[in-house]
């Protein structure tokens, strides 16, 4: 049985917040800068942004990135749970047969 003790309490883990700041004024010149730039050739064409975002979400998972390299698609998993389905109406249909007639 656990003692209660008054001298070696833990403290519960602090909320730390970062506020994140949106300055719509700072973004504005920021894209105009950029558009600038592009037009007058000082920098080369960037990526679509789209692109740049794609696939990024499955490099951050584990288990994402072995269905990947599996090589496995949602087709072929909702293949394999139709499959499963089937299998089990099968079984229930066989032990039904089996058992109860």
């Amino acid at each position: 049985m656990g003692m209660f003790s008054f001298y070696n309490n833990r403290r519960p883990r602090q909320f730390d917040h970062k506020p994140i700041y949106f300055d719509p004024h700072k973004e504005a010149m920021e894209e105009r800068v950029r558009r600038i730039k592009k037009e007058m050739g000082l920098i080369e064409e960037d990526e679509d942004y789209k692109t740049s975002i794609k696939g990024s979400f499955v490099e951050g998972t584990s288990h994402l990135k072995k269905r990947r390299a599996k090589g496995e698609t949602s087709s072929s998993r909702s293949s394999k749970s139709i499959l499963l389905i089937v299998a089990v109406v099968v079984l229930v249909i066989l032990g039904w047969y089996l058992f109860f007639k």
